[in-house]
């Protein structure tokens, strides 16, 4: 692949006068990178959507909404927050599934310099509690399935009005959504700066309480840029590489949001770029690969925002050959590295769809890498290239840069990195050094500025002083055609510290005991790499809000077993 062609690219879209020209700023106390022609806050980028006004934004099984009624709801929630006190600076928090007024409060909040705290649709009325009173919103909206986590605590919003969503039979001390709505009015005049918290979205629980990261303004509108820039620097390197124009009229993309809105990957990557390109964002109540394809088919959908397994799910789903996939143009995912089996196949089985991925963090405000189409397929085990707002770099255990393509912990700084973690100054100063985020992930970077993630630091197994990744052994198993989910992680051995357990589960009709998937990796990795334990399970594999794999639920169940 002409690799030189996205490097002259690059320089041409992010050098002087580019549309992604990017300078260096003093930002809280560190000089990192930005863009220069990027608005000052999310405000901006909303009101930049009016000129859509007929264009359908939010569709929600048969509920249609424009971007005209849009920016009405969302200046009526607005205004309705001012008339209830709440003032820049403030917090409001959002709980609920993936409706069509989690995205109309968001921006009503954003807009006017408040800022809306995600609040994780799975958790316990205990880690909601935890997460108001650690965030302490002025406003709590919430669907029926979260208000009854509330009742089951009531104390946990004593100092919060409540505000119910498609609740039919709404109790006493709950205002409903229509009352804000019927309030009116327009977003109030407001000057938002870009360093002030856009929104507090929380990280993964799977260790204990999890941590409230501040998102700004700053890194949200960087975030967007960096899709942007991702998208135009990939198309102008294909074209000069080809030859072949691009359509004069770029398609107004038609996004499936199958993740939940309270995390990065489906907020600020998926629903941030569509607004801004003035598309339509579809939202699933769950996650369901049939129905996914149901509406892809019906709507015309050109990409689809999840984790890599929804895309696995989605091409192998007994539906897929008989349904209408054509409007697909991009396929993908972020959240966790796509295996290498995978890329190839949506590129073999997705006949107008290119595969995509977007390496990053909650911590990132989104994507700190990605990479598309050839280039992908190119290097299928890579992440792509650090997106331009981003200094890279790989350091040993103390914090050393290592050697071009030497294996190190991934740090990164530059305008999407967090201000830090509300109330936690200790965890803030472990996270993040002179500007420079620790991403905790093991990488390497190679001659042409592609990342690859070997795994996260913590989740590597060590046996017998041997370091096993566990993405390189998910990855060859992936390769078996009779598997659907894998998941790899360390089994407490007294010999040799950790031996590799994997649980698996199979496709439908498919057969495989322990003893094959053991012959099976004996053929392709070292010996010391394949897993000593394997549990095939009949149900899928336990996953959090955001798709991921619960390992540490899995190895708490079965390494007792082994």
């Amino acid at each position: 692949m002409h690799y030189a062609e996205l490097l002259k690219a690059r320089d041409e879209l992010t050098g002087p006068g580019g549309p992604f020209e990017i300078v260096e700023a003093d930002v809280l106390g560190n000089r990192i990178r930005t863009f220069k022609l990027a608005p000052p806050s999310i405000r901006e980028v909303w009101l930049s959507t009016a000129q859509y006004a007929e264009r359908p934004y939010l569709i929600y099984q048969d509920e249609v909404i424009t971007y005209a009624e849009a920016h009405r709801q969302v200046g009526a929630v607005a205004a309705w927050l001012f008339d209830q006190g709440v003032k820049p600076g403030d917090r409001v928090a959002i709980a609920m599934r993936n409706y069509p007024e989690w995205m109309l409060i968001y921006w009503a909040c954003a807009s006017v310099g408040v800022a809306a705290v995600g609040m994780n649709a799975w958790w316990t009325a205990e880690e909601m509690e935890y997460a108001l009173k650690d965030s302490e919103p002025k406003v709590l909206f919430l669907d029926a399935e979260r208000l009854a986590r509330v009742e089951e605590r009531p104390g946990m919003a004593a100092n919060t009005k409540l505000v119910g969503i498609r609740i039919p039979d709404m109790p006493a001390g709950v205002i409903p959504w229509a009352d804000v709505i019927a309030h009116g009015g327009t977003l109030p005049e407001v000057s938002v700066d870009p360093e002030d918290d856009a929104c507090i979205f929380y990280t993964s629980g799977t260790t204990g309480f999890p941590k409230g990261a501040q998102l700004t303004h700053r890194g949200c509108v960087a975030n967007l840029f960096n899709m942007m820039y991702s998208a135009a620097s990939s198309a102008l390197a294909t074209q000069r590489a080809t030859g072949v124009e691009p359509p004069a009229e770029p398609p107004v993309p038609v996004t499936l949001i199958t993740t939940p809105l309270f995390h990065v990957t489906a907020n600020n990557c998926a629903a941030y770029a569509t607004t801004a390109a003035g598309g339509t964002l579809v939202l699933m109540y769950r996650w369901d690969a049939g129905e996914a394809l149901r509406l892809i088919e019906k709507h015309r959908i050109s990409g689809m925002s999840g984790v890599p397994v929804m895309s696995r799910e989605l091409i192998n789903h007994p539906d897929f050959a008989t349904t209408d996939t054509s409007s697909l143009l991009t396929l993908g995912g972020g959240g966790a590295q796509l295996p290498p089996d995978l890329v190839l196949g949506i590129d073999a089985k997705v006949t107008t769809a290119r595969p995509n991925t977007g390496y990053g963090m909650t911590e990132t405000c989104g994507i700190i890498t990605s990479v598309a189409a050839d280039f992908f397929v190119d290097k299928p085990d890579s992440a792509g290239p650090a997106m331009p707002s981003f200094e890279v770099k790989c350091v040993d255990d103390a914090g050393e840069t290592v050697g071009p393509g030497e294996l190190g912990e991934l740090w990164v700084r530059g305008a999407p990195v967090i201000k830090g973690y509300i109330n936690r100054p200790d965890a803030t100063a472990a996270a993040i050094t002179d500007g420079w985020l620790h991403t905790g992930d093991v990488a390497r970077i190679d001659e042409h500025g592609f990342i690859f993630i070997v795994d996260r630091k913590k989740d590597m197994v060590l046996r017998g002083g041997e370091n096993i990744y566990c993405a390189e052994v998910e990855s060859v198993i992936y390769r078996n055609e009779a598997v659907a989910e894998c998941c790899v992680f360390g089994v407490p051995d007294e010999r040799l510290g950790e031996e590799v357990g994997v649980a698996v589960v199979l496709k439908p009709g498919q057969k495989l005991s322990d003893e094959d998937v053991r012959g099976y990796c004996a053929g392709i990795m070292a010996k010391h790499k394949v897993p000593r334990y394997v549990w095939i399970q009949d149900e899928p594999l336990p996953r959090n809000a955001s798709g991921k794999f619960l390992k540490r639920d899995l190895r708490e169940r079965l390494a007792p077993k082994a």
